[in-house]
């Protein structure tokens, strides 16, 4: 958030909220979309990856649209503060994200299209900020599970610089850092498919309508 026309600033370990050891909210067993559980268990098929761009509301229902797609929910991730609360997330003092926890069938939908489908629909160009939000819980990430989804998003976020560069726009600013050490706290049950309960609500998503060059070979295939 910018504080009297301050540029956002992330915090340090020392810096952060303290937190608590637990969560301080109940969140819904079940997806209001997808009728599937959100924290799991999962099936042994599915696979499951993190990203973060933008305001949440908007971005989960991206990933829930996406045919493949078993169940969504969002979070805060990449900070420093346990079991943050939206309030605290906001305050900038965290460290955290607002993120989209996905799980999905790697046999309908791959991981190559998910990461598709996240850098069009944001610009990730932006560092502390997407479109009017402005905040370090706003920054674009992407929170790997594996050697695998590491790999596949450094290369698409240097296929998509290439793009970028070519249509006049600025470097990326996404950080891919992996999941292991940080945790997803999922969110409060009010922001859990928050467009679905509030259709008209707001949604700050919207990408630099630049095509990304990835995933076409699987989706082709």
């Amino acid at each position: 958030m910018m504080l009297f026309g301050r540029t956002p600033v992330l915090p340090t370990r020392e810096e952060a909220l303290v937190g608590r050891p637990e969560r301080a909210y109940a969140v819904p067993e079940r997806h209001t979309v997808l009728g599937n559980p959100l924290l799991g268990p999962y099936p042994e098929r599915l696979e499951v990856a993190d990203f973060a761009l933008g305001c949440f509301w908007g971005a989960e229902r991206k990933f829930w649209q996406t045919p493949g797609v078993w169940t969504t929910h969002v979070g805060y991730q990449g900070g420093f503060t346990p079991n943050p609360t939206y309030e605290e997330a906001c305050s900038g003092l965290t460290g955290h994200t607002e993120g989209v926890r996905v799980v999905f069938d790697p046999e309908v939908v791959s991981y190559e299209q998910l990461l598709k489908l996240f850098w069009e629909s944001h610009d990730p160009t932006q560092g502390f900020r997407q479109g009017n939000d402005v905040g370090t819980q706003y920054r674009s990430a992407i929170h790997t599970h594996s050697p695998a989804q590491a790999a596949a998003a450094e290369s698409s976020r240097a296929a998509y610089q290439q793009v970028l560069t070519s249509s006049g726009h600025g470097t990326i600013t996404t950080e891919i850092l992996p999941a292991e050490d940080r945790p997803f706290y999922p969110a409060e049950a009010y922001h859990q498919q928050y467009l679905d309960k509030n259709p008209g609500g707001y949604c700050g998503i919207g990408g630099t309508g630049v095509s990304c060059p990835i995933g076409v070979a699987r989706a082709e295939g």
